[in-house]
């Protein structure tokens, strides 16, 4: 199984600063009633929400994952032609029509790779990275919805031995006395098999010492860094609906060694965190913000806005337009509240007679004072976020804890919340 976060990296304290920003409602108590209209055209700074907890867990459709087993056809050309090179992974089009086949030499350094695009018949089209090149992060590596351009991450190649020539294994030569072409006159020959040239190498492309973003074609040529910040990380990006940018994070690397560190330290895997930013195919790059977060950010459904998690708190940035803006929503408070509601509701539940309803952590209670944080086990974090609708961003809070040890990983209390976002209202001009 491959894992991502392995490899050494360099060091430095990392804070988490989250911004209190104006522009949003403050709870279900301090919603406007809103307009109709697309989304696409407010700006996130103008949005409203409603804040529903602890709703059935939406139906999550993960298309970018790819088949535990490698193609067949792939498998097959590796098998038959590249002795020296073994096949990690291979990541299909979502038209059908390419295959980006992951993999490495058997004297490449571990934890680095390869890529080469096929057709869907399982031949090889182009070899898509510079031998100088290493591809991190296989797990990430994306295709984008239009199936036009594939995205990866790599950087510098560790120097290794110059590996053999991967070419097919000769056979054994003929006994004496075994019957050939030469010494049977009479024997059918058949015609040479044709030789079908193998893709060079590309040549000439930028590298950095640290992981940056690179695009190509379908075809697995074009290929050009999209990000060209030598000293950053680019651990995890998400292409957008249109599959015109990507969301992305990044850390320093001297954060990245830092973090590296102390998950060390304390037993745990590490799990990188980083900055969320949108990087458009052109190369064009916004940072949407300064706070670190391990959340993958989210895409609305028509790409013009972002969504990352902070902890108890979510912003919506907008992706697109000469004047972008920002909104923060503050969910602590509503946490906490339906937290308590919540761990009631549950310990209703165990204590009811079996002829009674089940109580329902969202009906509504009276709440004079904040509920104490350190009294209630089930106020966690937000861990993920999905944005399957226009008006509906689902998130979940949990509190999970990832060891060196994957049994000792602990994943508890998931519950799932959504956000009703709604334009806000325009106050008339007086």
């Amino acid at each position: 199984m491959l894992n991502m976060w392995q490899g050494p990296r360099f060091s430095a304290a990392v804070f988490l600063i989250f911004l209190a920003l104006s522009g949003c409602g403050g709870g279900e108590a301090v919603l406007e009633t809103g307009v109709s209209g697309s989304l696409s055209e407010v700006l996130s700074v103008r949005l409203n929400y409603r804040y529903e907890a602890d709703v059935p867990a939406p139906s999550i459709e993960n298309n970018a994952a790819a088949p535990a087993v490698p193609s067949a056809s792939v498998q097959f050309h590796f098998d038959q032609n590249r002795p020296f090179e073994v096949l990690h992974r291979t990541l299909v089009s979502p038209d059908g029509t390419r295959i980006a086949a992951v993999y490495s030499r058997t004297v490449d350094t571990e934890l680095e790779y390869r890529l080469d695009m096929y057709s869907s018949e399982g031949v090889l089209l182009n070899k898509m990275t510079a031998d100088s090149m290493a591809v991190h992060f296989p797990e990430t590596i994306q295709w984008a919805p239009d199936s036009r351009s594939i995205a990866f991450v790599a950087m510098l190649r560790t120097e290794s031995p110059q590996a053999p020539a991967a070419t097919a294994p000769t056979p054994p030569k003929a006994a004496a006395d075994e019957p050939t072409a030469e010494n049977q006159p009479d024997a059918e020959i058949s015609p040479s098999p044709t030789i079908v040239p193998t893709p060079e190498a590309p040549t000439g492309v930028l590298t950095f010492r640290t992981e940056q973003i690179y695009i190509s074609d379908a075809d697995g040529g074009g290929l050009k860094p999209i990000t060209q910040n030598e000293g950053l990380i680019y651990f995890y990006y998400v292409w957008s609906p249109d599959g015109a940018m990507l969301a992305a994070l990044a850390a320093t690397a001297r954060e990245w060694e830092f973090l590296n560190a102390r998950a060390a330290a304390e037993g745990e895997r590490f799990v990188p965190f980083g900055r969320p930013r949108v990087v458009e195919k052109t190369g064009r790059e916004r940072r949407l913000d300064d706070g670190l977060t391990n959340v993958p950010p989210v895409w609305s459904v028509d790409s013009s806005k972002v969504a990352a998690a902070y902890d108890k708190q979510i912003r919506i940035y907008d992706a697109i337009g000469d004047n972008p803006t920002q909104g923060a929503i503050l969910l602590q408070n509503e946490l906490l509240i339906s937290s308590k509601a919540y761990e009631t509701a549950q310990q209703a539940d165990t204590n009811a007679q079996p002829e009674e309803p089940p109580a329902n952590a969202n009906l509504g209670q009276q709440i004079t004072v904040l509920p104490d944080p350190a009294t209630l086990v089930s106020f966690n974090p937000i861990v993920m976020l999905y944005w399957p609708e226009e008006g509906l961003l689902y998130f979940q809070t949990a509190f999970v804890k990832r060891m060196k040890n994957e049994a000792d990983d602990v994943t508890s209390f998931q519950r799932w919340h959504r956000l009703v976002l709604t334009p806000q209202a325009m106050t008339p001009a007086t």
